[in-house]
């Protein structure tokens, strides 16, 4: 039997030429996530990875092409174990899933990339949540997220019947933006609070997220229940 050809191994450059694409995205990701997309440039990333800007202009088109590649990096990954969870989720609840429970798998499969992932996915989500308050950052958002998100409210409706369809929307809404305002790592909380909490304790709020959305979500659709009688 002739022997299996091994696989070729990457040549030295093509090694090179993925390390110094890993070096310039992080550099970018830690820029954008305090900077924004306007607030950074091409030679802000450059001198941060310590090379000249001609080598990111090799690599990169514009800011904008970089922007794209820094968020589509880490959102690739978080879409796909946020629509498994959800998919076993699913399976396990056996036809009775719950508003708390789908927010577990959705929330929860989340928050633990930013608490087990280092430095690197905390800027990540402060440049998701700078991102979703703009036009292109929003667009960006619909291109990567909305599969999961859709995913999420189908189960929603699954464990809310009877609830009208705004109100599951409505509810999402509200989730995603107590979820970029966590991202942001603002610090307000920890003002607020007089450190009692801090905004990047992120296992403190994984303790209580889920539930707390469920108990709105719950009351929304219970209170539009009662009133139509």
């Amino acid at each position: 039997m002739p022997e299996t050809p091994k696989p070729r191994r990457p040549s030295k450059k093509a090694e090179q030429r993925a390390e110094s694409m890993e070096q310039i995205l992080d550099a970018a990701e830690h820029l954008f996530a305090r900077h924004g997309l306007y607030g950074v440039t091409l030679k802000d990333v450059a001198q941060r990875v310590g090379v000249h800007h001609t080598l990111l202009n090799y690599y990169f088109e514009d800011k904008k092409k970089l922007f794209d590649a820094v968020f589509a990096r880490r959102a690739a990954v978080t879409s796909e174990l946020r629509m498994k969870a959800l998919d076993d989720y699913e399976a396990e609840a056996a036809g009775k899933p719950t508003v708390e429970g789908a927010l577990h798998a959705f929330l929860d499969t989340d928050l633990d990339l930013y608490i087990q992932g280092g430095e690197g996915w905390k800027n990540y989500g402060a440049l998701g949540a700078q991102a979703a308050n703009t036009t292109e950052g929003a667009e960006l958002m619909d291109k990567h997220f909305d599969p999961v998100v859709l995913r999420l409210v189908d189960i929603l409706k699954k464990a809310l019947p009877e609830a009208p369809e705004e109100d599951i929307f409505w509810g999402y809404h509200f989730v995603t933006g107590a979820l970029m305002v966590t991202l942001g790592r603002t610090g307000r909380i920890d003002k607020l609070s007089d450190g009692l909490c801090k905004s990047d304790d992120f296992p403190a709020i994984k303790q209580r997220m889920a539930r707390f959305m469920a108990a709105g979500f719950l009351e929304i659709c219970e209170a539009r229940k009662a009133a139509r009688g």
